[in-house]
Order: structure tokens, then C-alpha cells, then sequence
């Protein structure tokens, strides 16, 4: 279990209490959003790009096929092993690693690039920026990535996140609105800073799979008890039923944060 007093007011979550959700439900980017990774000149063909905080593989598994070389490592062994598992259902020559971020110990220099998407703000970056800067080669990049619904824009968002808000009033991940991604200034001692955008999506939902992205939130299936969870289960779906057609888009937003290692 993860605590961190300026995450959900210190309330324990543990990602690996919800990897079959995650691994089933949280695979929705999407293809603009890959695509406008690679035209930054990342995850390109041979490149080898490490991918922090990785999850269930899900930047690995969606860019492998632009023949970059990838290693994926995160905290959470359950989580590893459904990546595991995906990569070798279809096939994809993958690396990875159980491994807190803060101890990675791959050799200096070995790295084109390094990708963090979704994870960022759960590092110590007192500790991770020097040491990303040092597995990555001169000049290679680091991408941090985000996307994130837009609950005072689309309604079907709000409604749910109130819900979540209802089961954990501790939850800091709501309230989203469009912003750039926060980088302390520790990483300029490392980086430059060479690219920023944030740009819109709608992203394809059917009533189960958007209560399955929700319930694998961290304010859902990472913190609370079972008998919980399947409490706010029952209640989302009754309130979908009611609000939501059988299929519709959710509004969110991408960010995507490039820094270049310094020579």
C-alpha cells in the first residue's frame, strides 16, 4: 500500500488491487494521442525507450509497433504481471520489471528515451530526476504524459465523479480542468525544457466499460474495500442506466510534457 500526504489526504491505495480492471478498462487512449508522441521523435524504430510507472504496459503495448525496443518497470507486481501477460498474448518482445522507479539501477547512458504517463506526481523527483538523467544518452528525451476527463464540461463525467466523491471523500484525483504538467524545478538542473501541449479527445465508452475506467480509479478499486466497491458498482450502474445511453464519448484532454537531457 502507497501513502503520500498530498494524495488523497494520505489514504492507503494499492494499483496492484486493481489490475484486471485496469488491464481490461484503462487501455483507452486514443490513436491520436500515440501518434503525436511519435511526431515528437519518440518511441521511434530503434530506439530503446524505458517506460516508468508502466501499469498494465500500456504505452509499451500500444507503441511497440513503431520498433522501438521497451522496458517497463512499476511498483506493483500484480500490475507487471498483467503486462506480462498482454505483451505475450500479442506477441510483443517486452521487458519487465517489478521495481520502484526511485530504484532503478540500469547502467548510465542506456536509454533514448523515457516515458511516464499517468504516474509523474507519484515520484520522488529529488531522486528520479538525476537518475533518469543518467540512464538516458546525451540528448535523449523524457515525455511525460496525461489525460484526464473534464468533469465541468461533460456531465456524464461530473455525475460520476461526484459518485466516486460520495464513496471516497478523501479522493484528490477530481476536479480536473485543462493544465499544463507540473515539473519541479529540480529536473532543470537535468533538463531543458523543449515541448508543451495540451490538446482535446473523446474518447468511446459503452455504459460497462466507463463504469469498468471509473471503478478502476484510484479513488475506487485502488483504496476501498471490497464491500465497497461493489457498493459504488451497483449504485454507478443504476445511475449510467438513467443518464447514459448503451454508447457515448466522454470529453478529456491530453497533456504531453517533453524535456531533452542536458549535455
Amino acid at each position: 500500500m502507497i501513502t503520500n500526504k498530498e494524495i488523497d489526504n494520505d489514504k492507503a491505495f494499492d494499483w496492484g488491487r486493481t489490475s484486471a480492471d485496469y488491464a481490461k478498462y484503462r487501455d483507452i487512449y486514443p490513436e491520436e494521442f500515440y501518434r503525436k508522441i511519435y511526431s515528437l521523435g519518440i518511441c521511434t524504430e530503434g530506439q530503446n525507450v524505458l517506460d516508468i510507472g508502466t501499469g498494465t504496459g500500456v504505452i509499451p503495448r500500444n507503441m511497440y509497433r513503431f520498433g522501438a525496443r521497451f522496458t517497463g518497470t512499476d511498483i506493483a507486481e500484480n500490475q507487471i504481471e498483467q503486462a506480462k501477460i498482454l505483451a505475450q498474448q500479442s506477441g510483443m518482445d517486452i521487458d519487465f520489471l517489478c521495481c520502484p522507479t526511485e530504484k532503478l539501477d540500469f547502467p548510465n547512458n542506456t536509454f533514448d528515451a523515457v516515458t511516464a504517463c499517468q504516474c509523474f506526481f507519484y515520484f520522488d523527483h529529488e531522486v528520479t530526476a538525476p537518475k533518469l538523467a543518467e540512464m538516458l544518452k546525451s540528448g535523449g528525451r523524457l515525455a511525460v504524459l496525461y489525460m484526464a476527463w473534464l468533469p465541468y464540461e461533460d456531465k456524464l463525467a461530473g455525475a460520476s465523479e461526484e459518485l466516486v466523491l460520495k464513496y471516497n471523500p478523501n479522493w484528490t484525483g477530481c476536479g480536473e480542468t485543462r493544465r499544463d504538467i507540473f515539473v519541479p524545478e529540480v529536473y532543470d538542473k537535468y533538463f531543458k525544457r523543449v515541448h508543451s501541449e495540451i490538446f482535446d479527445v473523446n474518447v468511446p465508452f459503452t455504459r460497462e466499460s466507463w463504469n469498468g475506467r471509473i471503478k478502476a480509479c484510484r479513488g475506487i478499486g485502488a483504496s476501498l474495500a471490497e464491500n465497497e466497491i461493489a457498493e459504488f458498482e451497483k449504485e454507478h450502474l443504476e445511475l449510467l442506466d438513467k443518464i447514459a445511453p448503451e454508447q457515448f464519448d466522454v470529453l478529456h484532454y491530453c497533456a504531453i510534457m517533453v524535456l531533452e537531457k542536458r549535455c
